[in-house]
């Protein structure tokens, strides 16, 4: 793959192009185009030959990755590790060579097998599994390339340039100075391992922009990328050129503003202090933040730890993951959810194929309680890992009363099995999510030591509108009525018995919802951590006092 940059003649009137926002912050400069992949000019032999291919072909996919990742830390390197884990994992090469044995030529063999893969994440409705084939693509591109002959080129941009593409791999991103630049795809996802790499090294990023086609046409066109509008404009006038100068410096200013107020206390115009937390997915997320940010973890989301990987952890993997996270919250309050699997999160080896409708079916703690070896195996780290500081279970998508009085004794047989062999243990405060509107309707009947509402399921489920599907994602807004209410109504609950309350969904981090949230009686939020400056900013102008709870 190549990018290039020819002379475009410039339009009578710029073209301005509308996306996502994946990575906040802006670029200017020519337009560069991603071009596709041309296939090499390799001639198909044998199927020992097209295996012998084949398999030289993921032996050099892996070395080059070895190479980019020796050279990466955090975040890129867990990538690149994952890759080489998914390159050198039988299941995936596989179907491949048994398609080779039959007939098939090397690479249509191995593009179908990974194909498939892809398929087959990419039909879900999560966007964090749907990004994961975002790393399946780069692996079969990588691999194709090395199968045809064709070599894997480094991706060189002029200085400001903006790079337009249909998407981009984590391993191509990986392999460019990307210092003053930005990128801008036609599809793409915010979630996308390489929207993660973005926003961490401050590159400004826009997705779904549509078709590559009237970019196509104007490469090496000045361009201008507003990470934080989501546009793109292309051969941009005077006026434009100054709106969008305007634009960048006020959000260099603002976020300097919310640099600044990420470290210090939450607390409103009126005097009432807000407890702000953060959601972490992987424990090396931690390695880039300051504990200063947040009063602690309100959400830690175990699919990581459980997908990542070639097969499921065992107990003293997991129990070294909690154990970390709980040594950089250094005393802090930490909370743990169990396995959120299923429906809209396939966990190979685990959860459910060709269910009728996932978003309804064995997810969350049904899941758990249903795959009781592998409940009690995280437990039981749990429980070894509150030792080591304030930790709290928390329980997903529970809908029933009877759910927490299985968790309750799955729980015991935790507690009993680690007495039996001697090993130290905490019983951790065990809590649940409010996620279900029928949990929310009668909260008092659930024995939890604490609620923290899921605000992104609460959502979707009393609106029955998918976030993610388009065609229904306006009305999936935690700001409609009904949502509010069952939050009041779940706060007022909670507040009753003396349980603490909080939030964990994406809605505690968006500055629009939080004064609607506070108003329904939340003191306590959790949130990416890239939002907390900007929720402390939006709590410090509010007057708070004086709204009702429940």
């Amino acid at each position: 793959m190549s990018a290039a940059a020819p002379a475009a003649p410039a339009p009578a009137r710029p073209v301005i192009l509308s996306g996502r926002p994946a990575s906040p912050g802006f670029a200017a400069g020519p337009l560069v185009v991603q071009a596709e992949r041309t296939g090499g000019r390799r001639r198909a032999g044998t199927p020992a030959e097209e295996r012998a291919a084949l398999q030289a072909a993921l032996a050099t996919a892996a070395a080059d990755l070895a190479t980019l990742a020796a050279e990466a830390s955090g975040d890129a390197a867990d990538i690149l590790e994952f890759q080489i884990a998914l390159i050198e994992d039988d299941a995936l090469s596989g179907p491949a060579l048994d398609a080779i044995a039959g007939g098939t030529p090397a690479e249509r063999a191995w593009t179908d097998a990974i194909g498939v893969l892809i398929a087959d994440y990419e039909a879900t409705e999560d966007d964090y599994f749907r990004a994961r084939a975002a790393d399946l693509r780069d692996l079969a591109e990588r691999v194709a390339t090395a199968l045809s002959g064709e070599a894997q080129a480094g991706l060189t941009l002029p200085e400001g340039a903006v790079l337009f593409a249909a998407d981009l791999a984590p391993s191509r991103f990986l392999s460019a100075d990307w210092s003053g630049r930005g990128i801008a795809l036609s599809a793409g996802s915010a979630t996308s391992h390489v929207a993660m790499l973005a926003r961490a090294r401050g590159v400004p990023m826009v997705t779904g922009l549509g078709s590559l086609g009237a970019a196509a046409a104007l490469a090496g066109a000045p361009a201008l990328l507003d990470g934080e509008a989501g546009t793109l404009v292309l051969s941009p006038d005077a006026a434009a050129t100054a709106a969008f100068a305007a634009r960048r410096r006020a959000s260099e200013a603002a976020a300097a503003h919310a640099a600044a107020a990420a470290t210090g206390a939450a607390v409103s115009a009126d005097g009432v202090a807000i407890a702000v937390h953060i959601n972490v997915a992987d424990p090396a997320e931690l390695d880039r933040l300051d504990p200063a940010i947040c009063d602690g973890i309100g959400l830690v989301r175990t699919e990581l730890l459980f997908h990542a990987r070639d097969g499921l952890p065992d107990e003293a993997e997991q129990t070294a993951v909690y154990r970390r996270i709980l040594a950089w919250a250094d005393g802090r309050p930490v909370t743990i959810r169990t396995l959120d699997a299923g429906g809209d999160k396939p966990i190979p080896g685990y959860t459910l194929d060709g269910e009728m409708n996932p978003f309804l079916g064995l997810r969350g703690v049904r899941l758990s309680l249903a795959r009781p070896e592998v409940f009690a195996v995280q437990l039981r780290a749990l429980l070894a890992a509150a030792t080591d500081g304030d930790l709290k279970v928390m329980i997903p998508m529970v809908s029933v009363p009877a759910e927490m009085v299985r968790v309750r004794a799955a729980v015991a047989e935790a507690a009993q099995a680690l007495s039996a062999r001697g090993a130290p243990f905490r019983v951790p405060p065990i809590g649940m999510m409010v996620e279900v509107p029928a949990a929310a309707l009668a909260l008092d009947a659930f024995d939890t030591d604490f609620v923290s509402i899921g605000s992104n399921d609460l959502t979707q489920y009393t609106l029955a509108a998918g976030r993610d599907e388009p065609s229904v994602a306006e009305l999936a807004d935690t700001a409609e009525p009904a949502v509010l209410r069952l939050i009041a109504m779940t706060v007022a609950a909670a507040d009753a018995r003396g349980v603490p309350v909080s939030l964990c969904g994406d809605a505690g981090g968006d500055p629009r919802l939080v004064p609607l949230l506070l108003s329904a009686g939340l003191r306590s939020l959790s949130m990416a951590p890239s939002a907390v400056g900007r929720v402390k900013q939006t709590i410090a102008g509010l007057s708070v006092a004086a709204a009702a709870r429940g």
